[in-house]
């Protein structure tokens, strides 16, 4: 798969290195033409150049940004972006008194901010809840079996198309619904990190039966 990533800081050359090692086309794009160089040496992406050329590139773009900044950046590029998967891994949160909180209380989640300035985009919310350093296994585990990494969405091609990139990082793709679900997602990861910095295992906490089906 073609992969255009926007962006050139930690979770671009974690989660892109990990799609480079997985056979992936991978171009990272940023403002900085010296980060973005790096920023691809370091990942072994394939190439790098303008957010323009990233989001241009291929058949799926990561928008690795600060999650402030990511909603206008996709406006910026919203021409290109048009029909694309455009996969949001961002967390917009701050920490507070009492560990992580959201940046701007209220405010829509930034899946949905970004699908608003990128009409025409496939936005899929996925690989949020993992700080950069997982993708640098080659195989991301959890308790000895594979990784599972939620994602939502709107678009069935899209969703489809993100849940085999998932799977091609030897993860399994845990499909939880329409993009509406994102808001659940970004708050998932303000408990995980707010209870690793507290020391726990946020993990723990997923020991769940099931209540009932599955989403489609």
């Amino acid at each position: 798969m073609r992969i255009g990533i926007l962006g050139a800081a930690g979770i671009a050359t974690g989660l892109g290195g990990a799609m480079a090692r997985a056979g992936h086309e991978v171009f990272i794009g940023a403002r900085n033409p010296g980060s973005a160089k790096e920023a691809a040496a370091t990942a072994g992406a394939a190439g790098h150049g303008t957010l323009d050329e990233a989001a241009a590139h291929g058949d799926a773009v990561l928008a690795a940004l600060p999650a402030g900044a990511a909603p206008a950046v996709a406006e910026l590029l919203a021409g290109a972006l048009a029909g694309r998967t455009l996969i949001d891994c961002t967390n917009d949160l701050t920490f507070g008194a009492d560990g992580p909180v959201f940046a701007d209380e209220g405010a829509p989640p930034v899946a949905r901010r970004i699908a608003d300035a990128a009409p025409d985009a496939h936005v899929v919310k996925a690989f949020n809840l993992c700080h950069e350093s997982v993708w640098s296994s080659a195989a991301p585990e959890s308790d000895g079996r594979p990784l599972g990494v939620p994602l939502c969405g709107d678009d069935s091609g899209a969703v489809a198309r993100t849940a085999g990139l998932i799977t091609s990082l030897g993860c399994t793709p845990l499909r939880l619904g329409g993009l509406s679900r994102a808001a659940y997602l970004e708050a998932t990861a303000a408990f995980a990190i707010g209870a690793a910095a507290a020391g726990a295992e946020p993990r723990l906490a997923f020991a769940l039966p099931m209540v009932g089906p599955a989403p489609a």
